[in-house]
């Protein structure tokens, strides 16, 4: 094997595996809102509907994820992400309309829960956001190319 196609095999497995986790991590976040939203509905209807929102928004990335290589869709998982964090914070700290029970209560295992994988999804966006910004084969030969490289857009 050459480096041309070692170089290029590594490329599709790191690309692999990192959306691969970033499904999972957007599943994960679904998951952890869909279980602490069967209460919502019945205390503030409003924060279930945005946890609703939240759902759709990372199953619909999270699919994106699986079918492009588009870096927005990074940007779009990170941006999801940050937004559930940003949720939170504003929870803990001052409140929601009429959701102020929450206010100091870091604690609650969800979420916690929640941060993390919140957390490592903006992380792993992030990375994947700026890893994007470079052509993949950058300086590789390509059969067809008569020798020519490939060059930074």
């Amino acid at each position: 094997m050459n480096r041309e196609t070692h170089t290029h095999i590594e490329h599709l497995a790191r690309d692999f595996v990192t959306r691969a986790i970033g499904v999972v991590g957007l599943g994960g976040i679904a998951l952890i809102h869909l279980l602490d939203s069967l209460s919502k509905f019945k205390e503030t209807p409003y924060v279930a509907w945005m946890y609703v929102g939240l759902m759709v928004g990372s199953i619909a990335v999270a699919g994106a994820l699986v079918h492009l290589r588009d870096r927005r869709v990074w940007l779009a998982s990170g941006l999801l992400a940050a937004s559930a964090i940003v949720g939170y914070v504003v929870s803990r700290t001052t409140g929601l309309p009429n959701a102020t029970d929450d206010i100091g209560n870091w604690g609650e295992p969800l979420g916690v829960a929640s941060l993390f994988v919140e957390g490592l999804v903006v992380a792993l966006s992030t990375y994947a956001y700026r890893a994007t910004a470079k052509p993949a084969l950058q300086g590789v030969t390509l059969r067809g190319t008569s020798g020519r490289r490939l060059q930074a857009a």
